[in-house]
């Protein structure tokens, strides 16, 4: 199994689309880490780019992110990666909490994204 996880610095990055880099975690057959890479994010808004096509081409099945638009998830969840929201803090804890089970989807994504001049305002 491969977890990805939107990164700044070391932390969850609060919003999928705009994140520095991609924290891809390749798990083992007994839940453990066994790998972490950092892929670069795409110039420009996540959710406009292919980002979702090439993790699925990297063998991504699972998103631990920390907020993004219904679009961003609607695209992701049709490439076959589950998405949790509402995460935070440190991304190697985070993944092993995923890992023990212990993470959940907060079910809360932005309420207003706009392209237009590339602000978004998320509700959280």
């Amino acid at each position: 199994m491969k977890v990805a996880v939107p990164t700044r610095g070391n932390n969850v990055d609060d919003h999928f689309g705009h994140c520095e880099a991609y924290t891809i975690f390749t798990v083992d057959a007994s839940n453990k880490i066994e790998k972490a890479e950092l892929l670069p994010s795409p110039q420009g808004c996540g959710c406009k780019s292919n980002i979702a096509s090439v993790l699925k081409e990297m063998g991504i099945t699972v998103m631990l992110a920390g907020n993004m638009g219904g679009g961003a998830l609607n695209v992701l969840n049709r490439h076959g990666i589950d998405v949790y929201r509402g995460c935070s803090g440190n991304v190697r804890i985070l993944a092993e909490s995923f890992l023990e089970g212990k993470i959940g989807d907060s079910g809360i994504g932005c309420a207003h994204h706009e392209h237009e001049g590339e602000e978004h305002q998320c509700s959280h």
